[in-house]
């Protein structure tokens, strides 16, 4: 045999056990430390700020898959955990319904404006109107006496309009009957008078 083998032979006897020995003891030298270890303390000490300073958050994101990541949510149970009434408490409707452009959404095909309007119940709207409120703070007299005044100006010009129509009609027919020749005065002497004063 040769000499070179027998002496890297002998090397292997002496340093596999003492290899093996090393392990051993640097396994168990690490189990001591970690128990001797107070965690909370280590992490005290930890400047987080710095440490996430260092993180580029883009290049972690761009590694996510966002899709396998929702697909292992449950979103039944996650709606089930919201309280929607106070969702709602929080909601402006004032400023929601300024964000609505009413047109658009209207003249959008998938939005059947009819069908909106059959799901409003008229009814129900009706009930809570407040009538008596609505009547108090409504002047009826003065609606009924502008309403009635208007009527009843109207019916009397019409009136004055009609007899001004049969008194020139009478006067065509009695100008007529009587065979004058010329027309006669547009109104009487008096009134005549009084209007070429004025």
């Amino acid at each position: 045999m040769d000499p070179r083998e027998r002496l890297l032979s002998a090397g292997k006897r002496l340093t596999d056990p003492a290899e093996a020995l090393a392990q051993r003891i640097a396994e168990r030298a690490v189990d001591l430390i970690v128990q001797a270890l107070d965690i909370n303390q280590l992490v005290q000490r930890v400047d987080l700020d710095a440490v996430l300073g260092q993180v580029d958050i883009n290049t972690i994101l761009r590694r996510v898959d966002v899709n396998a990541l929702l697909a292992q949510v449950d979103v039944n149970a996650l709606l089930a955990k919201v309280d929607v009434t106070v969702l709602l408490d929080r909601v402006e409707v004032n400023a929601l319904l300024d964000r609505v452009n009413v047109d658009a959404l209207l003249g959008r095909a998938d939005v059947d404006a009819r069908a909106l309007i059959d799901r409003v119940d008229v009814n129900d709207l009706i009930r809570r109107v407040d009538l008596d409120s609505l009547v108090q703070d409504t002047d009826l007299g003065a609606v009924i006496a502008k309403s009635s005044g208007g009527v009843a100006s109207e019916a009397l010009d019409a009136a004055r309009s009609q007899a001004v129509g049969l008194d020139q009609f009478i006067d065509r027919w009695v100008g007529r009957a009587i065979r004058r020749r010329q027309a006669g005065p547009p109104a009487p002497a008096a009134l005549l008078d009084g209007e070429a004063e004025s």
